[in-house]
């Protein structure tokens, strides 16, 4: 539900908030008011298209506010889906537009773009106008009408048909992908064969570039590990300029404490502990003298490794980074060569499957149309006898559903509308026959069926009354009302039956200060009420016959209201 649009600088609005009820909301006005203006500044906020030229004058933007409250889930998902937090169940859109064209969106403070916001503004809002009535010519339309007429059997169904369709979508890419040209299949085959062959004949083991690295290192290092391991072991062992070997003098201390620990057994665990560390030191001067001696410089030997690890990188450089990798390479390469070999028998396999899953899908699509046209029969039944109270008894519509042989998301389904306004008349394509004024009435007839179903909360009708009057208008008034029922309803109106069942009205109005035209938009009240409904019905001039005219039709639909609601 829209709670409230704030409106700046926009076209002949400085700044205007609305705050709206549930139900039916009217607008009404004298014509060049400023009511399309509203519905300008509620689309720009849904996220469609606006141009610069709605700014104000003299004014570097104009922006837009609306505060929706959430209780549909399918928003609700929408903001999860992108990240976008809901409190408090409020929903908050901002959108700026500024003189340079530069557009700022936000929900819920976030900045987000115009894409997100269309969508979103789909699912809160539907403009009921004759740009929207449009919309009923185009089958896929047609089609969600239907499905929507008999829901949760067809939902069910649908999500049946979907799961047997993308699994012969993905069939039908794989065969697609699998027929390649013979000659590109040939070369391919060649090239697998060469590069498997280059790989095995490597004979490569894993962790192999690691360990020639490492005896590569040691190797190019032989004289150097040498020389530092015959030093390590003199110093240890025979001692150096003048200075006396470490083992050997670590020799003489462990006998002064053995001595020294007769004296005082506290100085026994310090023996101990250098008996320890003489013992590892002399090991591990055992192992300094067999490491370096097991050094064998060999160029030849080294040669041969740099050798072998040059081959490894160029292997890495066509396949891999890690001989891992390379190795994995391999494996798909054998795959892939595997299943070019065997093309011709892959090939039988994936066009048998596709068959067998084809059979699956038309199985699911007739059941699915089956459903649809028991829902195409229902809805056409239901659409008459709306059209018959809008005055147009005579006209009879037929919804025509036909199977065809190609898959879609949507099912395997034609729709066709057929429609003949009056006796006598052949049925013919509603596209090609309809008048605006049918097109109208056979939407609020649709609109009227579906409002229990339909999804969006907000539904708002732009001005569908022109031509109508004297008992259509009454019927018309009494649809808005039922719809309005079940969603909130923003309705701008020149019929003052359609105004008297207002749960909220709002008067536009336009004024003059200071050479500027502003145009506001006020709730008014009961007395307000009654007296624009008198200037709707006999104009201008008010006289007390207008005044009572119009109180009874006050009253009349206010007790119409009270009865659709005891009705519902």
């Amino acid at each position: 539900m829209l709670k409230t649009l704030s409106i700046w600088n926009f076209a002949l609005i400085e700044h205007v908030q609305i705050d709206l009820d549930k139900g039916l909301n009217i607008l009404t006005g004298e014509t060049g008011a400023g009511k399309s203006i509203l519905l300008g500044a509620l689309g720009m906020v849904i996220g469609r298209r606006t141009n610069i030229d709605a700014i104000r004058s003299g004014c570097e933007f104009m922006r837009v506010e609306a505060v929706f409250t959430l209780d549909n889930n399918l928003v609700k998902d929408f903001l999860t889906k992108y990240n976008i937090l809901v409190e408090d169940d409020d929903l908050i859109i901002t959108r700026q537009i500024n003189i340079n064209g530069k557009n700022s969106v936000q929900i819920n403070n976030c900045h987000t773009t115009m894409a997100i916001l269309r969508q979103l503004g789909e699912l809160l809002v539907d403009i009921h106008g004759q740009h929207a009535n449009q919309a009923l010519l185009k089958p896929i339309k047609q089609l969600s009408l239907i499905d929507m007429y008999d829901g949760d059997a067809i939902q069910k169904q649908k999500e049946a048909y979907l799961e047997k369709y993308y699994q012969w979508l993905q069939i039908k890419q794989k065969l697609a992908d699998s027929k390649i040209n013979t000659q590109e299949m040939a070369q391919r085959l060649d090239m697998l064969k060469w590069q498997i062959n280059e790989i095995e004949n490597a004979k490569l083991t894993l962790d192999e570039d690691e360990k020639l690295e490492s005896e590569i290192k040691v190797l190019a290092n032989a004289e150097k590990i040498s020389l530092l391991t015959q030093d390590a072991y003199k110093l240890l062992y025979e001692g150096e300029n003048g200075k006396f070997a470490i083992l050997s003098s670590l020799s003489q201390v462990r006998k002064d404490l053995e001595n020294l620990a007769q004296y005082d057994e506290n100085m026994a665990k310090v023996h101990q502990i250098l008996d320890e560390a003489y013992f590892q030191i002399q090991d591990s001067a055992d192992e300094i003298r067999n490491y370096g001696e097991s050094i064998d410089y060999n160029p030849q030997k080294l040669d041969m490794m740099q050798s072998r690890l040059n081959d490894i990188d160029k292997l890495k450089r066509k396949y891999g980074n890690t001989i891992e990798e390379i190795l994995n390479y391999l494996a798909k390469a054998k795959e892939e060569l595997t299943y070019i070999e065997n093309y011709d028998d892959n090939l039988a396999k994936l066009e048998q499957e596709l068959s067998l899953l084809a059979k699956d899908v038309s199985q699911e699509a007739l059941i699915l149309h089956e459903l649809r046209q028991k829902s195409a029969k229902a809805l056409e039944m239901a659409i008459m006898k709306e059209l018959a109270s809008l005055s147009m008894a005579d006209a009879k519509l037929v919804i025509n559903l036909t199977l065809n042989d190609d898959f879609t998301e949507n099912g395997a389904d034609d729709v066709e509308i057929l429609f003949s306004a009056n006796l006598g008349e052949d049925l013919k394509s509603l596209a090609k026959i309809v008048s605006g004024g049918e097109l109208s009435r056979i939407a609020l007839a649709l609109k009227t069926i579906t409002a229990k179903k339909d999804d969006i909360d907000l539904m708002v009708f732009d001005e569908v009354d022109t031509g109508v009057g004297g008992k259509t208008a009454q019927m018309m008034a009494e649809k808005i009302a039922r719809i309005a029922l079940y969603r909130q309803v923003i309705c701008i109106t020149h019929l003052p039956q359609i105004a008297a069942m207002a749960d909220a009205h709002f008067y536009i109005s336009k004024e003059t200060k200071n050479n500027k035209t502003f145009t506001t938009i006020d709730e008014i009240n009961y007395d307000a009420k009654l007296a624009e409904i008198a200037r709707m019905s006999s104009g201008i001039d008010l006289t007390q016959a207008s005044l009572e005219n119009a109180e009874e039709m006050l009253t009349n639909a206010r007790k119409r209201k009270e009865l659709l609601h005891f009705d519902e």
